[in-house]
């Protein structure tokens, strides 16, 4: 299948990888900071307190991030588990209708939690809400990517759609699963 919005998704793919090498980055200052403040201890030196403050909240939020930022660049690529046993059976011509309708089904569902993060984004800003941790992270930011990976699986998930509908329409006995 081609996918014509394929560099949008290639965008949400470079900024999962950003928030991954964030967390990678994050935890090893956080691990070095620690281990100059043993190797401190041991010399007799006061403790340099090199520690970042609402590290785990930090990473959880890139982590949020990173996940629904792929979504749609997996998705085109592939790399979704499905479960192809039943329709791999199917004859061409019922396969791409119930393809359709799968695809139908996700579509619908992945608006719903797009239109409800909508709203919690909406009510964050509204309200100034902010994290629990030490450190007051406005929650509008890691909501942001939430919305963001989302509405770029619901564009990847309606771009295949339509072409599936197309070709349901117009050759489903050409139809292939991995098309």
């Amino acid at each position: 299948m081609q996918f014509r919005l394929r560099p949008l998704y290639d965008i949400g793919a470079y900024a999962a990888a950003f928030c991954l090498c964030l967390i990678c980055t994050l935890i090893t200052a956080q691990i070095l900071g620690r281990l100059a403040d043993m190797v401190a201890a041991q010399l007799g030196i006061d403790s340099l307190g090199l520690t970042i403050p609402g590290l785990a909240e930090i990473s959880g939020f890139l982590l949020v991030g990173a996940s629904f930022l792929g979504l749609a660049y997996t998705f085109v690529n592939g790399g979704h588990i499905r479960v192809t046993l039943l329709i791999g059976h199917l004859p061409s011509r019922l396969r791409v209708f119930v393809e359709l309708w799968c695809l139908s089904l996700a579509l619908v569902l992945a608006s719903y939690l797009a239109f409800y993060e909508y709203r919690l984004l909406a009510d964050s800003i509204a309200f100034n809400e902010t994290s629990y941790g030490l450190l007051p992270i406005p929650l509008w930011i890691p909501q942001s990517a939430m919305l963001a990976g989302t509405g770029l699986f619901c564009l990847a998930l309606l771009e295949a759609w339509a072409s599936t509908l197309v070709i349901a329409l117009t050759r489903p006995s050409t139809f292939q699963v991995d098309e």
